[in-house]
């Protein structure tokens, strides 16, 4: 493995292990968080997937298919691996039941109530399907890297954000239902880990096979995941905090910092 592959590994390293960001929000501010902070957290994430996904993203995956195979066929294809992209997560949510859905959660369930639920099995299950969605993420971080460095790093920012609030997901159910700060730490560390894993992996099986044509595909597929987990799951949780402007306000702030990013690095 060369410095070059282990700065890629290190990009998806780094995106993955964002998860424990979201223990430590748990474990060490817990029931603080107000209404307007997870309002503001969550819109900002979706403001950076959103903007990445439609801008850097699709723009890339046109860039490379359209060459290959001309501007109106290669055009259709990136359409259809966006949509490709969004239904295989529609799939993935449609297999997980609502009232077990890695998404919904609630910080201010007491541990009684949260074992009365079950909402220890809710963690083992946000584990089992972020480690499923944090697999694809890696491949196309350290596929990004390869392609453009700066590409690479910015997927892998907009990733680590995301991740935030998925360490929440998984750590907030377990620690509520357990007590326990080591097995919210360790299923937590598990979910993040597969995005690495994923990043090795489907580096060294698609390395030979992955032209540009390929890779962009790759793209407007991940972009697809993005956007429907912005609109599906990240910004319908904002609205039950009740804080709508909030919520616009760092949507438009979190596609700013990722414009910002896109133009430093290019």
């Amino acid at each position: 493995m060369n410095a070059g592959e282990l700065q890629l590994f290190g990009l998806s390293l780094f995106a993955g292990m964002s998860t424990l960001i979201g223990y430590l929000i748990v474990i060490y501010i817990g029931r603080k968080q107000s209404p307007a902070f997870i309002a503001l957290s969550m819109g900002f994430t979706a403001g950076v997937m959103l903007y990445l996904s439609f801008v850097e993203l699709l723009g890339e995956a046109f860039e490379g298919t359209t060459d290959r195979y001309g501007h109106v066929t290669g055009a259709w294809y990136v359409v259809i691996a966006f949509f490709i992209g969004m239904g295989i997560t529609a799939i993935i949510d449609k297999l997980v039941p609502a009232y077990e859905n890695p998404h919904e959660f609630d910080l201010g369930v007491s541990p009684k109530v949260a074992k009365k639920s079950g909402l220890y099995r809710v963690g083992i299950l946000a584990t089992l399907a972020i480690a499923i969605h944090n697999f694809p993420e890696g491949i196309a971080t350290v596929f990004g890297g390869a392609h453009d460095v700066g590409l690479g790093f910015t997927i892998a920012i907009a990733i680590a954000i995301h991740n935030i609030p998925e360490g929440i997901a998984i750590s907030a159910p377990i620690y509520k239902a357990t007590g326990s700060k080591k097995k919210a730490f360790y299923y937590t560390f598990v979910a993040g880990i597969a995005e690495p894993i994923g990043a090795i992996i489907g580096y060294y099986l698609l390395r030979d096979v992955l032209d540009d044509a390929m890779f962009g595909l790759m793209l407007a597929v991940i972009a697809g995941i993005m956007v429907f987990i912005s609109f599906d799951q990240i910004l319908p949780a904002t609205e039950k905090y009740g804080r709508h402007h909030l919520t616009t306000y760092s949507i438009i702030a979190g596609m700013g910092v990722m414009a910002l990013t896109i133009l430093m690095l290019h």
